[in-house]
């Protein structure tokens, strides 16, 4: 078994510590923790595997991956501009979404939609010739298009779909809808479905889940067709076979 020996009397090492307990007493740990490490003002290295813990206990994350580095930031340069798919997948809960796409010029061809993409998003991602791409959309990159501002509607797409599930959390709605995805054969999906943070959900038939975070005001319903935007501007793509990402910026 490793150990860790930290010889500066004035780091601490956490390993673990809250994985044993239950849902409402980690959280009230974690903060309990974070207000510990404010109050001590000293360098604190902490191992999790909880990504929640990450964002929430950390001012610079590192992302682990069988033992090679993956990415190292701020908790939100890490959600906000993934370095790979990994990293897409493992910051954030619900996690990213990830689907297979083509880019022909400035669209994006998706199983439920196809959008113009933005010029300064075509030059990021490049020559895609003979490239397998993955599409990631953050599950607050959805709305209901009803609750879009006119002004900002122009950012984004809309498109129709029935909606297979849908969980009320109060300051807003889970809205999970299935598209015809086929596999995703990537690594990196893999490893996150093989993590406890687990990979993109599919469905027997094959299908793909998407989850969509939508407003309060949302008159989303189960079974009924429902018409979501999409901000085209928040779309990340990665290569398939390698998990680079296309759009992450240095």
């Amino acid at each position: 078994m490793g150990r860790a020996i930290v010889r500066n009397p004035k780091a601490f090492l956490m390993d673990e510590p809250l994985s044993n307990l239950d849902a409402k007493l980690r959280v009230q740990m974690r903060a309990e923790v974070s207000r510990i490490q404010s109050r001590l003002n000293t360098t604190t290295v902490y191992v999790t595997h909880d990504q929640t813990e990450a964002m929430t206990l950390g001012d610079r994350v590192a992302v682990m991956r069988g033992g090679y580095l993956q990415q190292v930031g701020s908790p939100m340069e890490l959600y906000n501009n993934p370095a790979n798919l990994f990293v897409a997948g493992f910051i954030g809960s619900p996690g990213m979404n990830f689907l297979p796409a083509t880019v022909e010029g400035d669209t994006a061809h998706l199983p439920m939609v196809d959008v113009t993409l933005p010029q300064a998003l075509r030059e990021r991602i490049g020559r895609t010739d003979g490239r397998n791409l993955i599409a990631g959309i953050r599950p607050e990159d959805f709305e209901d298009h009803a609750a879009v501002a006119a002004e900002q509607r122009a950012d984004g797409t809309t498109f129709t779909v029935p909606l297979d599930f849908v969980e009320a959390m109060g300051a807003g709605y889970y809205a999970h809808f299935s598209v015809g995805a086929g596999e995703l054969a990537s690594s990196d999906l893999q490893d996150l479905a093989a993590d406890t943070t687990g990979g993109e959900e599919a469905l027997p038939t094959g299908q793909t889940v998407v989850v969509a975070r939508l407003a309060p005001t949302s008159k989303a319903r189960v079974g009924q067709p429902s018409e979501l935007w999409v901000d085209v501007t928040k779309l990340h793509f990665f290569d398939a076979d390698s998990g680079e990402s296309l759009t992450y910026k240095p």
